[in-house]
């Protein structure tokens, strides 16, 4: 990799970051002092009172996705400001949060997990600051939340028997990070032996009924591959069991067939869908930069899903649009011009348990943390970060 290339995926990065802290950080509220929260649309939504502003639409997983943004900023160019905001957005989450950590949606609880986790493992030199309750909470959550009376798996949210990947993927991947390997690998092998289509993708999950009836929802999503990807890329490593490997090549295949065209990945959409492909491309940086050199057929493996991350980087960075503040823009289809957009029209607004889109997606935050996930996915897949330079470990 020349150092030309290494400064150009460092270069984008950085001006994703940019606009997001222009455009979307503020304070909670407005106001509050050493607090950071994500504004969920941009141009903003005018809320007149401080109630308004307090009470909006927030979207607590995106914020976790801010959070790890964050992190990959300050890791990869020693931001500072990164690692600062980063912190500040948590102490924001959970004031919003009315003091807590935790929801009612095991896949929100696993997101922040994630964040919170890669939050105290690598900005704790750079901020001096750690959250070892937060983490123990959310973490003991997942463990908790294993149901081998109902054929293992955690639901969705608390109130149903939905058991999905979008919740038992992070939740592997979290729990791997935590202390828990075992049960993230129990994880990972229901995810295969649950939701494998026979196509090779991932569905989205299963509804257990009273009776012992089963009913599937064949549906499919990026994440849902991302997330499986970074599981058994931490159960290979626990174990080295070469089934995962195994497992990794089918879903790297799959994916390549079906979920992306000419080497990008495709899919498009805002609100909660906007942060869907920018997660596959977390965990394909993961499968380039962590699965272990010297494992048979390793290298093949990084190969191919460093590829997709750097193809699908170049595509959305060409397809970028530039506002008026001379910042970048970027669309939800990562093979089309992206827009700028303006103020008409309804912003992203929750609509039972998710958040629609904007009437221009472009206006999202969930679509610019993508973007911006993607760029970073590139930069760790250029320069070779790997995520594992340490875990927080509660035994």
């Amino acid at each position: 990799m020349t150092a030309e290339s290494k400064s150009s995926s460092q270069t984008r990065a950085a001006a994703a970051q940019t606009a997001i802290e222009a455009r979307h950080l503020r304070r909670l509220g407005g106001w509050v002092p050493g607090t950071r929260i994500g504004a969920v649309a941009w141009p903003r939504v005018n809320h007149p009172t401080l109630r308004a502003r307090l009470t909006a639409s927030w979207n607590y997983w995106w914020q976790a996705h801010l959070v790890d943004l964050l992190v990959d900023g300050a890791v990869h160019r020693n931001d500072h400001r990164c690692a600062a905001d980063a912190v500040a957005l948590l102490r924001g989450i959970r004031l919003h949060n009315l003091g807590r950590w935790t929801n009612n949606y095991y896949d929100d609880m696993a997101w922040l997990g994630l964040a919170v986790e890669r939050v105290d493992r690598h900005l704790d030199p750079m901020v001096g600051t750690s959250h070892p309750f937060a983490l123990h909470a959310l973490s003991s959550k997942m463990h908790r939340a294993w149901s081998p009376d109902l054929g293992g798996g955690i639901p969705w949210r608390t109130t149903d028997t939905f058991f999905n990947a979008p919740a038992n993927g992070p939740a592997a991947i979290l729990l791997a990070r935590t202390g828990r390997p075992q049960r993230a690998v129990e994880m990972a092998d229901w995810l295969h032996r649950e939701l494998t289509l026979p196509s090779g993708l991932i569905a989205d999950g299963v509804w257990r009924r009273e009776g012992g009836v089963r009913e599937f929802d064949p549906a499919v999503f990026t994440y849902c591959q991302g997330v499986t990807l970074g599981a058994d890329v931490e159960a290979f490593r626990f174990t080295g069991d070469a089934v995962y490997l195994e497992r990794i090549d089918a879903l790297l295949t799959a994916v390549t067939d079906r979920m992306s065209s000419g080497g990008v990945i495709t899919g498009a959409g805002g609100g909660d869908g906007g942060l869907f492909n920018g997660i596959l491309a977390r965990y394909l940086a993961f499968v380039a930069t962590d699965l272990p050199v010297g494992a048979p057929g390793a290298d093949d493996l990084r190969a191919r899903a460093g590829d997709l991350v750097l193809r699908s980087a170049d595509s959305v960075w060409e397809h970028r649009a530039i506002a008026a503040d001379g910042l970048p823009v970027f669309g939800p289809d990562w093979h089309k011009d992206a827009r700028v957009p303006d103020a008409t029209g309804q912003a992203a607004r929750k609509i039972g348990g998710a958040v629609a889109s904007s009437r221009t997606p472009e206006r999202d935050l969930s679509v610019q943390i993508s973007a911006g996930m993607l760029l970073e996915a590139a930069v760790s897949v250029t320069i070779g970060s790997s995520e594992h330079t340490g875990s927080a470990n509660l035994d």
